[in-house]
């Protein structure tokens, strides 16, 4: 009895911490969509394709001067909050920052030293290296937000990082819209760096009320950072490799099809990937610490791993088969009629977070354990399969092709981690994993068939009626595995008897 009530408590932490971090990304994500939909109608596809480019070239330059210091600081902080020395503390936030400082400069002069390059190889047509030019300081407040998110991060305000992500996203809805509205495509550079300051502003709000800025005593502790910086070159390499990736996607796409294209691909990818996403957020915040904590214990780590695929998998499975019957009402709505060609990419990218769902706590795995090497070298493996498949994918299926593509490459991406994973730690996917995922899955094409197959409202009856069913399931497995429900009306009942 003692056994069963662990594991109810274990799955019902796993639940509401995903609910909790993915209803902020939720509340972001409904902001974020208005906003996307405003500037669809104002710059069409062409205005997202080149916007779409422009953030990209800066996320991959803040990847690649950053030193992975938005993680690895996150560590040294939280180890240090966890003895309570405020004294340390308070002199290795000076370390962050000054290396911050750094990188944010660093990344600057990578972003005006490169402009040339960057357009000619980014655009087929015209000179766009004022642009890049004047992108430069978004890279360097990227860099001083990233230190600061991790003083944050290791001091356990959750809370202020929440509301710094809202007021973000609806200080991008206020500034973006009527700068895009005056001035159209010519406002994109100066959007990308208003938002960038916008983010560093509210960041450093909180983190300077929690450990204010002291500049005495800041001389030398550049030396001191080493082996924060040792522990973030693995995942700078992986970011640069990553947006690497996405950079030469979209550039590819430039180049062979059109700007359109770009902005076709990249509404679907953010409908898909980023906003289904949002059941993921959870996992580096509560699962990665929970996962640090089990050491070496080959079966205490499948079954931590085991339960968060689980829990994922439920949540995510009848969100993704909604989509699939959503998308063509959603895409015209979200956006505008001019983005309904990139719907059948959508809904075949959509089977890409049924395998994420299952791939990405096994990956974590690596993190866990300091495997920096097996970790860039699986990320490595997966960002090349991918650039491959969606060269070959567009080619011969068009956008539809990017989206087999994006499912094409989830699928080999969870075969090569389940693969190491399980030789070199013993790891092993649960019966119960194996269950969920077959049928959710099998819940999913059988609504993308009667979707796309049955030309009638059959057809889409029964893909409604499939969507339900993924929904009782996942319903009766959570009620089954937790004490969710009984928490829930043990709270109405205490209300209504106050009430």
């Amino acid at each position: 009895m003692e056994l069963k009530e662990k594991q109810t408590d274990a799955y019902s932490h796993v639940l509401k911490y995903t609910g909790i971090f993915g209803g902020v990304q939720g509340l972001n994500i409904l902001v974020g969509l208005v906003r996307n939909k405003l500037i669809a109608v104002i710059l069409g596809p062409e205005g997202m394709g080149l916007a779409s480019l422009f953030n990209s070239v800066v996320n991959f330059i803040s990847q690649a001067t950053n030193l992975g210091l938005s993680f690895s600081a996150v560590r040294h902080v939280s180890e240090l909050f966890d003895r309570g020395d405020e004294a340390e503390i308070a002199h290795f936030v000076k370390v962050v920052r000054a290396w911050s400082l750094l990188t944010a400069l660093a990344g600057m002069l990578v972003c005006v030293v490169a402009g040339p390059l960057l357009s000619s190889y980014t655009f087929a047509w015209g000179d766009h290296t004022l642009h890049f030019m004047l992108l430069a300081p978004a890279v360097g407040l990227l860099a001083i937000t990233g230190g600061e998110t991790a003083i944050l991060k290791g001091a356990r305000r959750l809370r202020s990082l929440a509301v710094v992500q809202v007021y973000s996203v609806l200080t991008a809805l206020v500034v973006s819209v009527p700068v895009y509205y005056l001035f159209g495509q010519a406002g994109i550079v100066p959007v990308i760096v208003l938002m960038a300051l916008a983010t560093m502003l509210l960041t450093i709000y909180y983190s300077l009320r929690l450990y204010p800025l002291q500049l005495r005593g800041a001389r030398g502790v550049l030396g001191e950072g080493m082996g924060m910086v040792r522990l973030g070159v693995a995942f700078v390499v992986a970011g640069i490799m990553g947006s690497g990736a996405e950079m030469i996607v979209r550039s590819f796409l430039n180049v062979s099809g059109e700007l359109d294209t770009v902005g076709l691909y990249n509404a679907a990818y953010m409908l898909t990937i980023t906003y289904a996403g949002l059941v993921f957020s959870s996992m580096e915040v509560d699962f990665f610490p929970r996962l640090s904590a089990v050491g070496v214990d080959c079966h205490q780590l499948s079954l931590t791993v085991n339960r968060q695929i689980e829990v994922s998998l439920l949540i995510v499975s009848p969100m993704l088969a909604a989509l699939i019957v959503l998308l063509p009402v959603l895409v015209p709505l979200l956006f505008s009629a001019k983005f309904v060609p990139m719907v059948p990419m959508a809904q075949v990218a959509v089977f890409s977070m049924y395998l994420k769902a299952v791939s990405l706590p096994i990956s974590y795995t690596n993190l866990a354990r300091g495997n920096s090497l097996g970790y860039l070298l699986i990320e490595a493996v997966y960002d090349i399969i991918l650039v491959l498949l969606i060269v070959v994918g567009y080619r011969y299926l068009g956008l539809l092709g990017t989206g087999v593509a994006l499912a094409l490459s989830y699928l080999v991406d969870l075969f090569i981690v389940y693969l190491y994973t399980h030789r070199r730690y013993g790891y092993r996917l649960s019966g119960a994993v194996v269950r969920y995922a077959t049928l959710q899955l099998l819940l999913g094409a059988g609504v993308y068939a009667a979707v796309h197959v049955i030309d009638h409202w059959v057809g889409w009856l029964a893909a409604v009626l499939l969507v339900a069913l993924s929904l009782a399931y996942s319903l009766f497995v959570l009620h089954q595995k937790t004490s969710l429900w009984s928490a829930l009306t043990m709270k109405f009942r205490k209300r209504f008897r106050h009430g």
